[in-house]
């Protein structure tokens, strides 16, 4: 679904494509970043660790090296490890809990129950 509101994208660029035909090229790496974006940023969670997937890199913790989610204002959750930092788990929101609660073995807790 993320890939049509590119699509518009590429049609509004199109019009000013006309307006500046020499950024054209440029114009156009936009839609091509956005959607590379769209299918990189992901959390993959399975029993054993969590693999974190960003536009330039992957990282996987096990779960032993996290202490708990939060919140925060932004729509991602953020995974506390143990050594004190924080990752950013993309895709990973309150409504998607459930789901991250099945795929690590109930290592999360899920608050709907």
């Amino acid at each position: 679904m993320a890939h049509i509101a590119v699509f518009f994208l590429v049609l509004g660029l199109a019009a000013l494509v006309f307006v500046w035909p020499s950024w054209t090229n440029i114009l156009y790496l936009i839609p091509v970043v956005i959607s590379v974006a769209i299918v990189r940023y992901r959390t993959v969670a399975d029993r054993d660790q969590v693999t974190v997937r960003t536009l330039l890199r992957s990282r996987s913790v096990p779960w032993t090296r996290i202490e708990g989610l939060r919140f925060t204002r932004s729509s991602w959750a953020r995974a506390r490890l143990t050594d004190g930092s924080e990752i950013t788990l993309p895709a990973v929101t309150f409504a998607t809990l459930p789901l991250l609660t099945a795929a690590s073995g109930g290592r999360v807790p899920n608050p709907y129950q």
